[in-house]
């Protein structure tokens, strides 16, 4: 039984391994402090800056500090809510769990059991609570972790022990943030313009928003962040939540005048979709918290950090990639394919990725999706060929696929129409000429993963461009049509694990339609993203900024394409578009037959660049100037012992101010004194108004100066940009 607030608990250890923690748990790593009420149901007193030590006697008197008067809640008493509120506690916010057996058994009161913590040698640390309630049927077990970067993670599993079954509405974990947490900053977006910033301020009421795309989603909250007023990417406290799902879900921030505020989010399930018999289980999304004492900043680096420590995270340097698509379309033909391979060797390209078109009837958008076969009529004698051709010219090869989809015009279709995701009178309206394979039929996924696995094992492919290029509607599965969502997303994740385990050296792309399938699940199986399928370089530059408050350039696929958008038809120099794709995992998207000399020989020394630093890019810090002039942007990355680091100074409009302002180079060891200098291909000034220290000597001061007082910014018309290389000088 949970024992009284005034009792403290021993730590013996814990059967499984793992050992009992103290009522009041004081969890600490990496300049974070979580603190954990264990009396019921775990409630946080406290997740943010770090505490220091703190003793017993100290931990029982924060909990009285913080502790409410029992004024003005619905029930007598004080009312806290938990990670999981409930109606039970007296919360009449938001439930963390909603549900029930035919309209009984709604409202769960669970009785926390005895916790177990397990304590890494990296500082991390996993709580683990489970809680029951025999009234009701269910079963619970809490997962609390709050990892060696101070990010804070939880799941919850949830469990019928019997009777009718339980019908689970949603189950959303939260936590809190406190009252100077005034702000909130999301993001909305669409096709072509991704992950696009809003602000609004956090006041009493809920702001929900939901994803019913059946994907990440173009306009997903994406990182919802609660901060104060003076929220930046360099000042400001700041409190950011991510739901790692990619299917639909539910992102929440609340306040009211119970609480001064709750983070939360889970699954977003349609009705029926997940039925618990006695025995069956529901495990929730994990949700991410990440706190940022000093901006937005911190907050990106704690995810950073937590996705380069993992086993699986790339570690060989990302090669620079060129993809077929703006270079051919469905134009496949041998000769030119070749062709493009020996100039993309030429400027220094590492990998070649045959895009869409080469399967099937698919010579175009209308046809063939979901037949994996090599056509005959485009390729009669395979893609070896060309396959030998790339990897002979020291290249990867890389493949283009759609396993999710299928058009109706497709022979997989023809004999096997009831493998489409759809309700038992009707068909989802089309979208691009095409529907979605439900891959929680086992039939359909046992045919996609053959499909798959034998042009792995048939062909040299070193790379999957894994695209998904429609929203589910009207997702039913099976003969009744119930919602799929939740089953696809699963079968998805299962495909993609099984895939990799048999061919663990593949490396795989998350794309969909761009950018709309980005969260830290669907990373857990996948190397990078496709940030976006405009490529047009002012627009990539907030799409990128944006995207890199969750994921490190290393994931970020970022391409450089023609002078002409494909996308918005406007046009940009080369070094625009390449320092701009340089921030990421470089790429070109780019009919290179087309460039002339003179720009190949350009590219080419970008590309060098890209090679030179990216070492630098792909395991440093991410830092992002809070600049008072709109007109320019900079941001840059700098090494993590200090030593080095490269900076963009970017004009993306006409400034209000002539000359330039000046502009900080934050992130730098304040104490250290730096050798400040232009980096080419992307130095030099531009416009012909000099800078008084731009030049190849460039200067040498503090990173204290260099954050708190700034350079010069070079004189740049608008879309130009340049690059400034800091090294410490010991």
């Amino acid at each position: 039984m949970p024992q009284r607030p005034d009792e403290t608990m021993s730590t013996p250890c814990d059967p499984q391994g793992g050992a009992r923690p103290p009522e009041l748990l004081h969890l600490r790593a990496a300049g974070v402090s979580l603190v954990l009420d264990l009396a019921g149901m775990p409630r946080v007193l406290h997740w943010g800056a770090d505490l220091g030590d703190l003793d017993d006697a100290a931990l029982a008197d924060l909990r009285l500090a913080v502790r409410p008067a029992p004024a003005g809640f619905p029930v007598d008493g004080e009312v806290v809510p938990s990670v999981l509120p409930s109606q039970a506690e007296g919360w009449l916010g938001t439930p963390g769990l909603t549900g029930s057996r035919a309209g009984r058994s709604w409202s769960p009161r669970f009785a926390a059991g005895t916790p177990s913590l397990t304590s890494g040698d990296d500082g991390g640390a996993v709580l683990v609570v489970p809680a029951a309630d025999p009234a009701t049927g269910l079963e619970l077990e809490l997962v609390v972790e709050l990892t060696p970067q101070g990010l804070v993670r939880q799941r919850a599993t949830l469990t019928s022990t019997g009777g009718d079954p339980y019908e689970v509405g949603g189950l959303l974990l939260m936590l809190p943030v406190p009252a100077r947490a005034t702000t909130l900053l999301d993001f909305g977006g669409h096709w072509a313009r991704e992950r696009a910033p809003q602000r609004t301020a956090f006041t009493h009421g809920t702001r929900l928003r939901e994803n019913r795309r059946g994907r990440t989603g173009f306009d997903t909250p994406y990182v919802l962040v609660a901060g104060t007023d003076d929220l930046g990417h360099r000042r400001g406290e700041a409190w950011g939540w991510h739901v790692a799902w990619s299917g639909n879900h539910r992102t929440v921030a609340e306040r009211s005048h119970h609480h001064a505020g709750l983070l939360g989010g889970g699954e977003l399930l349609g009705p029926g979709e997940v039925r618990l018999a006695a025995g069956e289980s529901y495990t929730s999304p994990w949700v991410y918290g990440s706190y940022g004492e000093d901006g937005l900043d911190a907050v990106a680096a704690r995810f950073h950090g937590w996705l380069r420590a993992r086993p699986q995270h790339p570690r060989s340097p990302r090669p620079v990639t060129l993809n077929t698509w703006e270079a051919v379309y469905f134009d496949h033909d041998l000769v030119r394919l070749t062709e493009l391979a020996d100039a993309a060797a030429e400027v220094g390209a590492e990998r070649f990725v045959l895009d869409d078109g080469w399967f099937g009837s698919r010579r175009d958008d209308t046809s063939g999706l979901g037949d994996w076969y090599v056509s005959d009529e485009v390729w009669p004698d395979g893609l070896g060929a060309l396959i030998e051709h790339v990897t002979a010219r020291g290249m990867q090869f890389g493949l283009w696929v759609e396993p999710e989809m299928v058009n109706p015009d497709s022979d997989l279709a023809r004999a096997h129409p009831d493998w489409v995701l759809r309700l038992p009178d009707r068909l989802p309206r089309p979208a691009r000429s095409q529907q979605v394979l439900d891959l929680a039929r086992p039939e359909a996924f046992a045919h996609v993963l053959e499909r798959l696995d034998a042009l792995l094992t048939e062909n040299d492919i070193a790379y999957l461009k894994w695209d998904h290029n429609r929203d589910l509607v009207d997702a039913g599965h099976g003969p009744d049509g119930v919602p799929g969502v939740h089953g696809q997303t699963l079968a998805v994740y299962r495909l993609l694990d099984a895939l990799r385990a048999r061919h663990p050296r593949v490396e795989i792309e998350s794309c969909s339609s761009g950018g709309a399938r980005v969260d830290l699940e669907i990373l857990q199986r996948t190397d990078r993203v496709w940030a976006s399928d405009c490529i047009d370089a002012l627009e990539r530059r907030s799409i990128q900024w944006w995207t890199n408050l969750l994921i490190p350039l290393e994931l970020m696929g970022a391409h450089v394409g023609s002078s002409a958008s494909h996308v918005t038809g406007r046009t940009a120099s080369l070094g625009f578009r390449a320092g701009t794709a340089l921030f990421g995992h470089l790429g070109i998207e780019w009919d290179l037959q087309q460039a002339d000399a003179d720009q190949r020989a350009e590219l080419a020394s970008w590309v060098a660049l890209y090679k030179d630093v990216r070492g630098l890019l792909h395991t440093g810090a991410s830092v992002h100037a809070d600049g008072a002039d709109p007109a320019v942007q900079v941001h840059g990355v700098v090494a993590q012992d200090g030593s080095d680091a490269l900076f963009t100074i970017a004009s993306i409009a006409s400034s209000a101010q002539m000359p330039a302002g000046t502009v900080a180079l934050p992130g730098l060891d304040p104490a250290a004194t730096y050798h400040v200098r232009p980096q080419e291909p992307g130095g030099g000034s531009r416009g012909g108004w000099p800078t008084p220290w731009w030049g190849p000597e460039g200067i040498r001061t503090t990173g204290r100066v260099l954050a708190k007082v700034g350079v010069r910014a070079p004189h740049l018309a608008p879309e130009q940009l340049v690059l400034v290389r800091a090294t410490r000088v010991d």
